[in-house]
C-alpha cells in the first residue's frame, strides 16, 4: 500500500522467495559459479592453445635433442681425433665453440646482480609452483576475494630464504667477495620496485579519495612482515648458501688473458636473440594470458587451474629449450659472453607481456582515468618483471647445464 504522512511518501512492497534443494554439498558451492562462468564456454580454446603450445615444445625439443645433438656429435668426432692432451693444449686452428674452451667459463661482470637475478627468479619459481598447487588442491575459494593475494604475500616472505640461498651460494662459487652486499641486493631486487610502484599507486588513490587506498596501519603491517620475516629469511638463506657452496664445476681451466671475440653477424646480436627468446615463450601463453587478465582486471573468476599448470610447465620448457639453442649459436660464433645473454634472451618475455598489457588496456578493457591507468600499468610492470626473473633464471641454468655437458664430453686427459 501507499500512504502519505508527515510530508513524506511511504511505499510498502513485498517479495517472495522459492528455495530449491540442491544435491551439491556446501563445500563445493563454488562449482555452481564456475559452471556458469565464461571459462567452460571457451574450454575448447584453452585446449587448442595448449595443443598449439605443445606442438611448439615438441618442435623445440626436436631441434635441441635431434638436430643440435647431431651437430655436436659431428663436432665431437672432429675434435676427438686430435692428439691426446689436456683442454688447454688443443689445436688453436680450430674454430667454433671448441676454440673458446679457455674462456667459456670466464666469470661475467656484475656478479652480484646476476646472482641476485638468479636467486629472486628461483624464489618466484617456488612461489608460483606453490600457488598453482594450492589452487589445484582447492585452497582458494572464488567467494573469498583476495585469498590468492594474501597467500602470495605470505609465500613471498617465507620463500625469501630460497632467493638468499641460491644467490649467495652461486655468488660464492664464482669467487664473489662482497656477499653482504649480495644479500642486500637480492632482498631488494624485487621488493624495492614493488614498494615504489605501490607507493605511487596508493598515493594516486589517496589523492583521488578512492576507497582502495590502503590505510597507514596496513602499510606498517606489510613493511613489518618484510622487515621481520622476509629480510631475515633472506639473510639466513644467504649464510647457509655461502657455507654450503662448493667449488664452481668447470670442465676446462680459464686463462688469464681473454680471447678476442670476432665480429658477429646481425642475427647473433643480443637484440635479435631477445626478440626470438622472448616471443616464443610469450606465444605459448598468450591465449591463457587473456583469461588471466580478464580475471584480474575484469569480473570473471579463474578456476581452470589444471590448464594453468600445463601452460606453466610449457612456458618453462619453451624457455629452457630456446635458451639452449641460442646459447649454442652464440658459442659457435666464438662468443663466450653467454652468462648475461642467456638471462636476457628469454627474460625478455616480460617485455612482450608488458606490450600485451598495453594492447589489452586499449582494446580489451573499459578502463580509463588516472587512477585505473596508474594501477593497471604499475602492476603490469611488476608482472612483467616477475616473468623476466623467472624465465631468466630457468634459461641460465639450462644453458649452464648444456655448456658443462658439451665441454665435459670432449676427450681430455
Amino acid at each position: 500500500g501507499v500512504g502519505v504522512g508527515g510530508g513524506s511518501l511511504t511505499v510498502t512492497h513485498t517479495y517472495s522467495v522459492h528455495w530449491y534443494e540442491s544435491s551439491l554439498p556446501y563445500a563445493r558451492r563454488a562449482e555452481r559459479l564456475r559452471d556458469y562462468s565464461f571459462f567452460p564456454k571457451t574450454l575448447e580454446i584453452h585446449w587448442l592453445s595448449i595443443i598449439n603450445s605443445l606442438v611448439l615444445v615438441v618442435l623445440l625439443l626436436g631441434f635441441v635433442i635431434i638436430i643440435l645433438m647431431r651437430v655436436l656429435k659431428n663436432d665431437f668426432a672432429r675434435y676427438n681425433v686430435e692428439e691426446e692432451g689436456g683442454c688447454d693444449d688443443l689445436d688453436q686452428g680450430d674454430n667454433g665453440w671448441k676454440i673458446i674452451h679457455t674462456d667459456v667459463f670466464r666469470f661475467p661482470p656484475f656478479k652480484s646482480l646476476l646472482c641476485a637475478v638468479l636467486g629472486v627468479g628461483a624464489q618466484f619459481l617456488t612461489l608460483a609452483t606453490a600457488i598453482i598447487i594450492m589452487a589445484l588442491l582447492g585452497r582458494f575459494n572464488v567467494h573469498r576475494h583476495g585469498a590468492i593475494n594474501s597467500a602470495a604475500i605470505v609465500l613471498y616472505a617465507l620463500t625469501s630464504c630460497v632467493s638468499g640461498y641460491v644467490s649467495c651460494s652461486f655468488y660464492t662459487q664464482i669467487n664473489g667477495q662482497r656477499w653482504v652486499w649480495n644479500i642486500i641486493l637480492t632482498s631488494s631486487l624485487f621488493s624495492a620496485p614493488l614498494f615504489l610502484t605501490w607507493s605511487v599507486v596508493n598515493s594516486v588513490h589517496w589523492w583521488s579519495g578512492s576507497t582502495q587506498a590502503l590505510p597507514a596501519t596496513t602499510v606498517l603491517l606489510l613493511l613489518g612482515a618484510w622487515v621481520l620475516v622476509g629480510f631475515p629469511l633472506t639473510v639466513i638463506g644467504g649464510i647457509v648458501g655461502k657455507n654450503r657452496a662448493g667449488n664452481f664445476q668447470a670442465p676446462c681451466r680459464t686463462r688469464n688473458i681473454p680471447r678476442q671475440i670476432p665480429k658477429q653477424p646481425w642475427y647473433k646480436h643480443a637484440v635479435v636473440h631477445m626478440a626470438i627468446g622472448g616471443f616464443l615463450p610469450f606465444s605459448a601463453i598468450s591465449v591463457e594470458l587473456y583469461y588471466i587478465f580478464a580475471t584480474v582486471w575484469g569480473r570473471e573468476h579463474y578456476t581452470l587451474y589444471g590448464i594453468l599448470l600445463c601452460v606453466y610447465a610449457i612456458l618453462l620448457s619453451v624457455g629452457a629449450c630456446i635458451s639452449v639453442a641460442l646459447t649454442y649459436f652464440l658459442l659457435s660464433g666464438e662468443d663466450y659472453r653467454w652468462w648475461w645473454r642467456s638471462v636476457l634472451s628469454t627474460g625478455s618475455t616480460g617485455l612482450f607481456i608488458f606490450v600485451y598489457s598495453v594492447f589489452y588496456y586499449r582494446n580489451r578493457s573499459s578502463m580509463s582515468g588516472l587512477v585505473q591507468s596508474t594501477e593497471f600499468f604499475g602492476y603490469s610492470l611488476l608482472t612483467a618483471l616477475v616473468f623476466s626473473l623467472m624465465l631468466g633464471s630457468v634459461s641460465f641454468w639450462a644453458s649452464l647445464t648444456f655448456i658443462r655437458y658439451i665441454y665435459r664430453s670432449l676427450k681430455m686427459d
